[in-house]
C-alpha cells in the first residue's frame, strides 16, 4: 500500500542518489529521516525491481534506487537526507550474476553493477533446505544486503571447488566458504 504523503517519493529518492556521481555510493548509513509510509516498490527473487505492479524498465533508475537502498530492523527502505520508503524484497535485494578469479580472489559481479571481492568482509554463506536438501548461496554486498548467487555461477563456484573435511570448499585469497557437504 502506497502512502499518499510519498507522491514526490521516487523523484526525491532519485535525486538524492545522483548527489554522489563518481564519488561512490551515499552515505545512507548517516541518514536518520522521518519514516515517511510505503512506496509500492517489490523487488522480486528473479532481481526484477516492480513499481505499483510494472517493471521499472529503466536500468539507470534501478541502479540509482539500489544505491540508497538500506535494510533496518523493520525491513528494507530507500533512504534520503529526508525521506525514508519502505518497499518490499521477496528474497535478496542484489543476484551475483557473475563471478571471475583475479589473481586467486573471487570477484563477484551483481545485477547492479556492483563489484564484490570474497573475503573476511564480504563472505559467501550457504544454506541448505532441510527438506528439499537444496543450496541456497548468497555473497555479501555491503551493510546488511547480500546478493544471491544465480545458479549458473553457484555451479561455476562448485566446479572450482575442492574437498576439505566432508565439505566442498572454495577459496578466495586466503579464505575458505563452504559450499555444503560431499555426499
Amino acid at each position: 500500500m502506497t502512502n499518499p504523503a510519498t507522491s514526490s517519493g521516487l523523484s526525491g529518492v532519485a535525486e538524492a542518489a545522483r548527489q554522489t556521481p563518481g564519488r561512490g555510493l551515499p552515505p545512507v548509513h548517516l541518514w536518520h529521516p522521518e519514516h515517511c509510509g510505503d512506496i509500492d516498490i517489490l523487488i522480486r527473487a528473479d532481481g526484477v525491481w516492480m513499481h505499483e505492479g510494472s517493471p521499472i524498465g529503466r536500468a539507470e533508475l534501478v541502479r540509482l534506487f539500489s544505491t540508497v537502498l538500506r535494510k533496518d530492523p523493520d525491513g528494507y527502505h530507500l533512504v534520503t537526507p529526508v525521506e525514508k520508503l519502505k518497499i518490499q524484497v521477496e528474497d535478496l535485494p542484489f543476484r551475483a550474476v557473475a563471478v571471475q578469479s583475479v589473481d586467486g580472489v573471487l570477484n563477484f559481479t551483481t545485477d547492479m553493477g556492483d563489484v564484490v571481492e570474497a573475503g573476511v568482509d564480504h563472505p559467501i554463506e550457504v544454506e541448505t533446505d532441510a527438506v528439499t536438501g537444496e543450496p541456497s548461496p548468497r555473497v555479501h554486498v555491503r551493510a546488511d544486503l547480500w546478493a544471491r548467487i544465480v545458479r549458473p555461477v553457484f555451479y561455476e563456484l562448485v566446479e572450482r571447488a575442492g574437498a576439505a573435511d566432508g565439505r566442498l570448499v572454495v577459496r578466495s585469497g586466503d579464505e575458505a566458504f563452504s559450499l555444503g557437504g560431499l555426499e
